[in-house]
């Protein structure tokens, strides 16, 4: 069961018991999670659980006959809850719970019962009915019954699958019978209530001697067991979907009434095996039913082969009531097994597989029985073949042709070409599902294998290439699994194959996620050095003044300009401006499926406006197939990574420039230069912090990771495990890089705002002095037009330098006192350093707590 699923069951489970508050959903996840074993619910368990309720239960009778009407319908998972409900029984804490909730919920009907109900009241009679009246509109309505409302229900049942079935195959619309294929009963072979055949005028039977009886009852019975009522013996009008019941003639005597009695549960069954053959014999009921059908039909027509024997017999006069009955016992078998197992596909409406899961289940409990079993064997096969069928193409060609929504796997309609827009993987997870309950019971351990089988051998058509595997066999049905278990394992391995190496060799899927490290995880350090260098101004505007066109103009100058020339892929890489900022995305997605979710998401937008740098990022364009990898989810994983390190490496770079200002204001000797010293000190931490943290990032963090993901691209054996790794990789380089832990974030956030605000502040201080327009001013280094300076020009320019000198450092300290700059500088230290320790502090509670020890080498940076 998937995660998505355990979520989905709890909150179901959480709604119906109404319980609300507390920690929610997550908690009990987690624990199902951690705590869930692969218990295999066995025929003894499931017993000895069924008695332990049954005994524990107030009305044991109820239970043990819903119990067996559910195992009638083949309803899935059964035995596994009745095994979990003993186990309540016996939480005496749980119960109490749960018959507490139950009172306070019926409570709460009953109070909304009472406020919103209606008093009616009923007229009473003025007159009343006697009692042939009463029988005689018994009669009339069960003769209505069997004759018009009978067919209702299975008209209804056909249009409501004849509707489904063509929703989902739209372009081809499922074949219908002519109409009067059910307008005319006569045609089916069963009983016909209601209209009497006979012209003959019926003697009473009994005014004739025994032997006359007797011979006109075997008559009778000869037409009863082809579905034709007799003089003596009539078939009474089916209430739902009860067994046939008869009416002999009471005055029969009681010896031949005897014999009757045992012979008609054949007519009976005779009855509902014909009733099944020719309802599931329409279109809408799928392939499986009529092959099942047409197997029944074969057997009915040996059995009426039977009936003609005896009947010819009969005239020859060669046929007593006792030969009848000596004759008719081995049939009686089998027309039982056969309305047994057409009694329960009704009652559990099973359709293709559902059906075979019944069939199969039937043929295992019928092991000491070697007649029936072999007869259930023999309708199994005969069943299962059109099954087969889709199975073989799907597994070895990787084809679906299912026009009655029959098979294990559903086809659904998605584009792959919509691909670049999924974020979660719907492509390759919902194109084709698994549909639990058609699944074979006797294929359930291989129901995921058959789906990825298919899915591997489709990829590869849909990219325009034929494949059948060199293996195939036909798959044919028997009870010994491990058949089925080989011939699926070779299509299989060969589907995986091929895949895996279309997209390994002719996709070069490793090339382009090498491509992809380069730029996102700032694998070119030249690329993005001469990359920062031409779009700092661009990038320093409002996100809205940015023009689009000019920064791919810039990158595509960047990329020409450095060693990323020689990727062949380079032209894959776009830019992306994003509508929020790195933060604002991150904690949008760490709060889905939280409390804080709606809060989030209802929150008013900021009113500051991106700056270009804040919604930069890079886009990758990836074609089919290799999107099945390298799919939206895992490029937006790429682009959180890659704006947390842009981002770091902005504010390193900011920090440089304040550097470069400092140098040039060391050689002024400033009055009161100690708050100088306090800013040099505080820039140098914080880059040696930025630094440190940019260094962990990319040399412990994500080289050592991406090594481990190349390591076992080259062992995976399929394309699941492809997925697999590489979502891995992903994900730990987010959690590592603290893009997982909202506390993290926030604290690491608030360092960066600092950084940031302090290079600011100090790139206006410097820009107040201008230092450096002055300077230029000044220097005479280079010379003028007439020539290099002369020494006397030299000596001059020296005065006024230290003339100049002695102005500014007089402003600065002008400046400093006006403006109290030591105590702002200050500030930032105290902020920085309460940040810091805090992040210091958070890192080390969860290195402990979660066992993150790779977080450990930041503290000790």
């Amino acid at each position: 069961m998937s995660e998505f699923r355990i979520h989905h069951d709890v909150n179901e489970l959480l709604s119906l018991l109404r319980v609300h508050g507390g920690e929610g959903a997550e908690v009990y996840i987690d624990l199902l999670q951690k705590n869930r074993t692969p218990y295999v619910t066995t025929t003894v368990s499931a017993h000895s659980a069924k008695v332990k309720i049954a005994e524990f239960s107030r009305t044991p009778e109820d239970f043990l006959k819903k119990y067996d009407e559910l195992k009638s319908k083949n309803t899935r998972h059964l035995d596994s809850l009745v095994y979990l409900l003993s186990k309540l029984t016996e939480d005496k804490e749980t119960l109490q719970y749960l018959q507490q909730n139950a009172k306070e919920r019926a409570e709460l009907a009953a109070n909304a019962a009472t406020g919103g109900s209606t008093n009616f009241s009923i007229p009473l009679s003025t007159s009343k009915i006697s009692l042939q009246e009463l029988e005689d509109l018994r009669k009339q309505l069960g003769s209505v019954t069997a004759n018009s409302s009978a067919q209702q229900p299975f008209e209804l049942t056909r249009k409501i699958l004849r509707d489904k079935q063509n929703k989902k195959n739209s372009g081809q619309p499922i074949p219908v019978f002519p109409s009067w294929v059910y307008e005319r009963p006569a045609l089916i072979g069963d009983f016909l209530i209601g209209t009497s055949l006979s012209t003959d005028t019926t003697v009473p039977i009994g005014t004739l001697p025994l032997a006359s009886q007797e011979s006109m009852i075997v008559e009778d019975l000869l037409y009863i067991l082809i579905g034709v009522d007799g003089r003596y013996i009539t078939a009474q009008p089916l209430v739902g979907r009860q067994n046939r019941a008869f009416s002999v003639d009471p005055n029969l005597d009681l010896s031949i009434k005897e014999l009757v009695t045992r012979i008609l549960p054949v007519a009976a069954s005779y009855s509902a095996v014909t009733r099944f053959i020719e309802e599931k014999s329409s279109f809408e009921y799928g392939q499986v039913n009529h092959a099942l059908a047409a197997a029944m039909r074969t057997l009915i027509k040996e059995y009426m082969i039977l009936i003609t024997q005896l009947e010819h017999l009969q005239r020859q006069g060669l046929l007593s009531l006792q030969k009848l009955w000596f004759y008719i016992q081995p049939t009686m078998r089998t027309l039982e097994i056969l309305a047994s197992l057409a009694t329960s596909v009704d009652k559990g409406e099973c359709m293709g597989g559902s059906t075979l899961s019944l069939l199969h289940d039937k043929t295992f409990n019928y092991t000491g029985d070697s007649q029936a079993q072999e007869l259930c064997l023999y309708l199994t096969k005969a069943a299962s073949v059109p099954y087969f069928e889709i199975l073989e193409k799907w597994i070895y060609r990787g084809i679906i042709n299912d026009p009655y929504s029959e098979f294990m796997v559903e086809e659904h309609e998605l584009q792959k070409e919509k691909i670049q827009e999924d974020y979660n993987d719907k492509y390759w997870d919902q194109r084709y599902t698994v549909v639990q309950q058609q699944i074979p019971s006797f294929l359930q351990k291989m129901a995921d294998k058959i789906l990825s089988t298919g899915k591997y051998l489709n990829v590869v058509r849909e990219c325009g290439r034929d494949v059948t595997c060199p293996v195939a066999k036909e798959v044919i049905y028997t009870l010994k699994e491990r058949a089925y278990v080989e011939q699926i394992e070779k299509a299989y391995n060969y589907a995986s194959k091929v895949l895996l190496d279309f997209l390994m060799e002719e996709k070069e899927l490793v090339a382009h996620l090498r491509s992809i490290k380069h730029y996102f995880l700032m694998d070119q350090g030249d690329f993005f050095v001469h990359f920062m260098d031409l779009t700092e101004e661009e990038l320093k505007k409002p996100v809205d003044d940015i023009i689009t066109t000019r920064l791919e103009a810039l990158l595509e100058l960047a990329l020409r300009m450095s060693t990323a020339n020689t990727d062949p892929f380079k032209d894959d890489l776009k830019i992306d401006l994003m509508p929020h900022d790195l933060i604002t995305q991150l904690l949008r997605v760490l709060a889905i499926e939280t409390k804080q979710e709606k809060a989030i998401i209802s929150a008013d937008p900021t009113e500051l406006t991106l700056s270009g740098l804040e919604a930069f990022s890079f886009d990758y364009i990836v074609k089919w197939p290799l999107s099945l990898i390298i799919n939206r989810k895992a490029l937006t994983r790429y682009q959180m990574l890659f704006r947390h390190m842009f981002y770091c490496k902005h504010v390193e770079r900011q920090l440089c420039n304040v550097w470069i200002s400092n140098k040039t204001a060391k050689q002024f000797s400033l009055h009161s230069a100690k708050w100088f010293a306090g800013a040099f000190t505080l820039r140098q931490r914080m880059l040696n912090f930025v630094q440190n943290i940019q260094y962990y990032m990319m040399f412990e963090v994500m080289e050592p990771t991406w090594h481990i993901l190349e390591k076992n691209l080259k062992l995976a054996s399929n394309i699941d495990d492809v997925l697999t790794h590489h979502t891995s990789f992903l994900d730990n380089c987010l959690k590592d890089c603290m893009l997982t832990n909202p506390e993290l974030l926030k604290i690491f956030s608030k360092l960066m705002s600092v950084c940031v605000m302090f290079t600011n502040c100090m790139q206006r201080f410097t820009q107040s002095m201008k230092l450096d327009n002055e300077m230029d001013r000044l220097t005479l280094e280079h010379g003028t037009m007439l020539g290099p300076p002369t020494e006397e020009e030299r000596a001059e320019e020296t005065a006024k330098k230290k003339l100049t000198n002695k102005l500014l450092a007089e402003h600065a300290d002008n400046l400093h006192l006006t403006s109290g700059f030591e105590a702002t500088i200050n500030k930032f230290d105290s902020n920085f350093s309460t940040h810091l320790l805090d992040l210091l502090d958070k890192l080390s509670v969860y290195s402990t707590n979660d066992c993150e020890h790779s977080m450990l080498n930041i503290i000790y940076r």
